[in-house]
């Protein structure tokens, strides 16, 4: 016990941002939820056509999370040495990334509609209804990228509350347009996933503009500008690319992974996508402190090692792997006890319903493993330095061991989408193991100028 940080400002830092991007996160997943259940209520065709959209988004969001967290990594070490202009090219090159990211999924899904979300399933209704969201959701991209890329050099500087703000208003914006779009209620049109598309487009449109005001009228840290942008520090990108690759790499593995797992559980019937998407929406909600641990602990490592307060980064990491823990049976024992009751918000088929239940199980179980491994490996391993640990890590576990064998319960062996869901998700137990063994070397401490070509290991 006497290896624990005894700091409480260093408390009072990890939790004060913990909590403040949970909020955040806790909000914006709100509004897929708030998708999730009006659709469910209005079809479960409309539900699983959506869901299977949403995993193009998710794709997205994935590699535009890479991008922020490369530039999370570099400009906390930046805001440590007190080097803002180094910060906002920082920004400039992550929002370079996210915005050509995000131009080229959007143009690819606007074109090829049906065959993008034919990849996911055969069911030609989900699909039918899937195709009709996406036309239109292809538009938020670049606002949606661009915005989070915003939020995440803000983070960097320890800016966090604006993120709550814009998550509270997108909410509000989404779920009012979603109940008079989705339904038709007060003489707007009917207009079914459309409507909710539309819903979302607004509301994604409108939080753009509110982090573009808050920079402009409020910030006084960072005070990006969009000279910012136009401007280019090549030795910068180097170490950006060098650093912030392989967490490109890894989320993009880990986003079409995330595809390749929803496409196995499409063809086990629209039943079985309806549940996936029912349990991972509330699996996310309840597990949104476990996200916000990893983004507080990426902020908290790299602004200390940017202070040149390496020696204090062991404490840190050890007094962060209990507070994991605890964070994880937290989680996990409250999706086992709510499960029942957040069914009966949704309008699905008996069927549908049952395996929801069994998959939240499943998941109130692994959200354990999950809270410990992915803020040791994505907070703590990568923002020390080692940031191509997780690529090959992710890849081992996910390309090699999951979707392989989960693929034959699935396809081969015919067995139950009960079974094949606990192979897709073992793999949140597994990566503790090697997580623990990892974080506890403390090989990862890397002391690097982000401008050198290569770190010094501490």
């Amino acid at each position: 016990m006497s290896l624990l940080v005894k700091e409480p400002a260093f408390y009072k830092r990890f939790f004060g941002l913990t909590v403040l991007i949970g909020l955040q996160n806790l909000i914006s997943l709100s509004v897929g939820l708030s998708d999730n259940v009006l659709l469910g209520a209005y079809s479960e065709p409309a539900l699983s056509g959506v869901a299977l959209a949403n995993q193009i988004q998710f794709l997205l969001q994935m590699l535009v999370m890479g991008a922020a967290e490369g530039v999370v990594i570099l400009s906390s070490r930046f805001w440590g040495a007190r080097d803002l202009a180094s910060v906002r090219q920082a920004t400039s090159i992550g929002m370079r990334i996210a915005l050509f990211v995000a131009l080229v999924l959007g143009i690819t899904v606007f074109l090829f509609p049906h065959a993008s979300l034919a990849l996911f399933t055969n069911g030609e209704a989900a699909i039918t209804e899937g195709v009709k969201y996406l036309r239109i959701i292809c538009f938020s991209y670049l606002f949606f990228s661009a915005t989070n890329i915003l939020l995440a050099s803000l983070r960097s500087v320890e800016i966090v509350r604006i993120g709550f703000v814009v998550s509270a208003s997108t909410l509000i914006i989404n779920v009012c347009l979603n109940y008079l779009l989705i339904y038709g209620h007060f003489g707007f049109p009917r207009l079914g996933v459309q409507g909710s598309a539309i819903a979302t487009l607004t509301a994604r449109i409108i939080e753009f503009v509110i982090v573009c005001f808050f920079l402009k009228r409020y910030d006084s840290r960072i005070q990006l500008r969009l000279k910012d942008f136009l401007s280019i520090d090549l030795a910068l990108v180097k170490s950006y690319i060098r650093i912030g690759s392989p967490i490109l790499g890894s989320n993009a593995l880990w986003g079409v992974a995330m595809a390749a797992q929803t496409s196995i559980l499409g063809h086990m019937g629209e039943a079985a996508i309806a549940a996936n998407s029912i349990a991972t929406t509330i699996f996310q909600m309840v597990t949104v402190v476990t996200y916000a641990s990893a983004s507080a602990t990426a902020v908290i490592i790299g602004k200390s090692i940017g202070e040149g307060k390496v020696d204090k980064v062991k404490g840190y990491a050890i007094s962060l792997q209990v507070l994991y823990v605890g964070i994880g049976l937290l989680t996990g024992l409250i999706l086992y006890v709510i499960k029942g009751q957040v069914l009966g918000f949704y309008s699905v088929t008996p069927e549908a319903k049952s395996l929801a239940l069994q998959f939240m199980t499943v998941l109130s179980i692994t959200a354990v493993g999950t809270a410990y491994q992915m803020p040791v490996l994505t907070g703590i391993v990568r923002s020390g330095g080692d940031t191509r640990f997780v690529l090959y890590n992710d890849f081992i576990f996910m390309w090699l061991i999951v979707l392989p064998i989960s693929a034959l319960c699935a396809f081969v062996w015919n067995l139950s989408p009960m079974f094949v869901f606990v192979c897709l998700k073992s793999d949140q137990i597994l990566k503790c193991f090697v997580a623990i063994v990892k974080v506890n070397r403390f090989r990862w401490i890397h002391a690097f100028d982000a401008r050198k070509q290569e770190p010094d290991i501490a």
